[in-house]
């Protein structure tokens, strides 16, 4: 009898030995985790990536093809809201995340297809039907441009053209790259040497505002 309580309090003690074992592996893993994410982004500089949430298939492939070239470029892009969100109005939180970001990337992809049908003055405009993208497609761009970060705008085919910030002639012509969504595939895209080009500028232009925004206020050497 007393063989068989110390064979079966033997056991026991296995047991919890073996779940705190269990635990502690656990635990060693998530810190681990935690902390390769943390080195992963402590060799990205950050940049802000302007998109939008409302996407078909192929616009997702698109835009998981453009963060796989921006992290392999060892960039780190951030978004509203889906990896920055803060507890205040969007314009705060815009504002917030272009302050502490040494880059745009703006990416204007179609969502609605609309036709105007009326004008407040003068006869309407040709009726026939046009993509517009999202509504902050127009306001994070322009508030990253009044910052004077590092910009680079692509846009999905006829999306926007006559319409704010994407409309010919707004914004200087060498940061546009345009998407042929409907005659190119994503692969296509970036491998033309127009984004490549663009992107490799671009990329040039963050890391000089990362230097010149991370050197100290005053100089204790002359150089």
């Amino acid at each position: 009898m007393g063989n068989d309580k110390y064979s079966f309090s033997r056991k026991i003690e296995e047991k919890v030995s073996n779940n705190e074992d269990s635990s502690l592996c656990q635990d060693n893993a998530k810190v681990e985790s935690a902390h390769q994410e943390c080195i992963d982004r402590a060799y990205r500089i950050p940049i802000f990536l302007s998109t939008t949430t409302h996407l078909n298939n192929k616009q997702q492939q698109f835009l998981n093809r453009l963060i796989f070239e921006i992290e392999n470029a060892l960039l780190f892009p951030r978004t509203l809201p889906l990896s920055e969100s803060y507890p205040e109005s969007i314009l705060t939180d815009i504002r917030r995340l272009v302050s502490s970001s040494y880059g745009m990337l703006a990416v204007n992809l179609r969502r609605f297809k609309i036709q105007t049908v009326d004008v407040n003055t003068g006869p309407p405009p040709s009726s026939t039907p046009f993509w517009v993208g999202s509504v902050y497609s127009q306001v994070e761009p322009s508030m990253a441009f009044q910052f004077g970060l590092p910009l680079l705008l692509v846009r999905e085919e006829d999306t926007d053209a006559n319409n704010g910030i994407w409309a010919g002639g707004i914004a200087p012509l060498n940061l546009f790259i345009v998407w042929h969504s409907e005659t190119q595939t994503v692969d296509q895209f970036f491998n033309t040497p127009e984004w490549r080009s663009a992107f490799a500028n671009w990329s040039a232009q963050v890391r000089n505002a990362f230097y010149i925004q991370t050197e100290p206020k005053f100089k204790y050497r002359c150089e």
